[in-house]
């Protein structure tokens, strides 16, 4: 047992892993037996949670200011000094639980990714995935820094979303295009960016014993329970029973919108000219009437959210140098959640943050496991805690239940909300195969304008019904835009098989509401215990992705949309 070991995460910084090095020599060094794993399994787990938290707050540091320099030289240190030091100790740790023979209680999904971890483990890539975070690091500037001058005023592009919604056609094509321009703009940066990082993940690929990096990713991803053939009829699925019906969404909102074409910049601004949802004035708003919600909808869940309000682990505003996007990291020494995104005030800020929640619910349960390994989920379960939790807290969006809408706003953001979701799946589809023939496809993807071709190709398959002529550039430019391409290679069809989950916990909870709340969290305390279809089938879901499964969720998402129609237009 570790007496001297910091109990808190600041008490890191400034450290070399020279100061580290004795815990993991003392572990590496115990005779490994039955009367002794429990307490070996516990040390290791009080290590990699300091280790953890350490790398968690440097990360959240940097992306609430990409421009803190410090934080930024921190997070550096780390992952080029510390981090791939640590792989390499946890590398041999995890051997040596192996060769111990050993298998604990709850282990089995656990020593199965162990043996995937060692299998793939290779000293010679620790010092490009220091390389790796670093151009990730580079990404995220190159985004943050993104402005434009709007009327004079300076704008991110976040904040620029809000002119989308303008009723003026004019006005949402002017705000579009420049957008579109300012990203344009860093086209040269980003191939550059781009092949530095597909030329690194080749050569992690080859260093592991990997023909290519899908190869590599599907292990690295511990993609266990389904293949890339698997993956590809997901993808069949999606065309054959999807984009029909996400063509049908298109043409509802062209005929509303009493339009020719639907253009790019039509695709968020209300179809019938009403003014753009905006749920709440100010952040406190959101975040109390987000509390209310929770509460309703289960009090232990109400009072995981408010341990996140009292202990300031919320960041919902959007401001100039906070880097993109939304996500929910976990702080697992002090075993609590953190929630970062980019609030502007409309309606979807309200799906960010439940979706936001959704994980840090699941960290609060799955961070009362007693061991480390038996923690981490694979996305496609982690998500399903996610896009289930903005399904599940529907029914308490109006000011009835202490949400934030009327009566008719209610039906107009849960229809908005279902739309999305079908919309999502061909969009999900267009990223999941650009990068399945990136990462297959060698030197051919290294060249930026046929990784436009190949965009643009997948873009008219899943995506029709949208007006890109005269366009054609701003359309081959969209995988610039996908910061998972980036920073998450193959992280993104979780999203899609996620999603099918959790519309089945919708659709159960139609049924029998306190039954389907009961049976997610039933899964989402089994953490990293259980395979993806026992994951599943605990939350009340089918791990299954073929056209029947696909269509039974697409028909419930319709019919909802035609019964919320009625009372939208009231």
């Amino acid at each position: 047992m570790f007496n001297t070991l910091p109990t808190t995460s600041d008490a890191l910084k400034g450290k070399s892993w020279s100061e580290l090095k004795p815990y993991y020599d003392d572990l590496e060094g115990r005779a490994l037996t039955d009367a002794a794993l429990d307490q070996w399994l516990l040390d290791f787990t009080a290590l990699d949670d300091l280790v953890g938290e350490y790398g968690s707050r440097l990360h959240v540091a940097t992306t609430q200011n990409t421009a803190d320099e410090e934080a930024e030289r921190l997070l550096k240190d780390f992952v080029e000094n510390i981090a791939p030091q640590v792989d390499a100790a946890e590398q041999r740790l995890k051997e040596k639980l192996l060769a111990s023979g050993l298998a604990p209680e709850g282990f089995v999904i656990a020593l199965r990714n162990v043996r995937s971890e060692v299998d793939l483990f290779s000293a010679e890539n620790l010092p490009l995935f220091t390389e790796e975070e670093k151009l990730k690091i580079r990404f995220n500037k190159i985004i943050g820094a993104q402005t434009v001058m709007w009327d004079g005023v300076e704008k991110t592009l976040r904040q620029m979303e809000t002119y989308l919604l303008d009723d003026d056609r004019a006005v949402r094509e002017r705000a579009w295009k420049a957008v579109s321009q300012r990203q344009l703009d860093d086209r040269d940066v980003l191939n550059d960016l781009w092949r530095e990082l597909l030329t690194l993940r080749q050569k992690i690929a080859a260093n592991a014993g990997k023909a290519n990096y899908l190869a590599y990713a599907w292990q690295a991803r511990k993609r266990f329970d389904y293949t890339p053939e698997d993956n590809q009829h997901f993808l069949d699925a999606i065309a054959e029973v999807v984009v029909p019906a996400a063509a049908q969404v298109y043409e509802r909102r062209r005929q509303r919108l009493e339009l020719e074409t639907l253009r790019p910049w039509d695709l968020n601004v209300d179809p019938l000219g009403r003014e753009a949802l905006r749920p709440f004035e100010d952040i406190d708003e959101l975040e109390t009437r987000a509390a209310d919600i929770f509460r309703r909808l289960d009090p232990q869940l109400g009072d995981y959210y408010d341990i996140m309000r009292n202990e300031a682990l919320l960041d919902l505003d959007n401001r100039k140098n906070k880097g993109p996007g939304g996500y929910c990291t976990q702080f697992p020494l002090v075993k609590r959640p953190f929630i970062f995104m980019n609030s502007v005030g409309l309606h979807g800020d309200i799906r960010t943050l439940v979706h936001e929640a959704g994980h840090a619910f699941h960290a609060f349960e799955k961070l009362k496991l007693p061991y480390a390994m038996q923690r981490p989920v694979t996305a496609e379960y982690n998500e399903v805690a996610s896009m289930a939790m903005e399904l599940l807290t529907t029914p308490f969006w109006s000011r009835e239940q202490g949400g934030f809408y009327s009566a008719a706003d209610t039906a107009r953001g849960r229809i908005e909300h279902l739309e999305k979701i079908v919309l999502f799946w061909p969009y999900m589809a267009v990223v999941d195969s650009f990068q399945h023939w990136a990462y297959t496809h060698g030197d051919d993807a290294l060249n930026p304008e046929n990784c436009d071709a190949q965009w643009s190709a997948l873009w008219d398959k899943y995506m029709p019904g949208i007006d890109y002529s005269g366009l054609e550039a701003d359309k081959a430019d969209g995988w610039h835009r996908k910061l998972h391409i980036y920073r998450y290679p193959f992280y993104y069809v979780e999203y899609g098989m996620a999603q099918l989950g959790a519309v089945q916990i919708w659709a159960n909870m139609l049924e029998n509401q306190p039954e389907a709340l009961a049976a997610y969290r039933r899964g989402l305390a089994l953490g990293g215990t259980a395979a993806l279809p026992e994951l599943y089938a605990a939350s009340g879901a089918k791990f299954e992705f073929n056209s029947e499964t696909l269509g039974a969720a697409v028909d419930l998402i319709m019919n909802t949309i035609e019964e919320l129609d009625d009372v939208e237009c009231d």
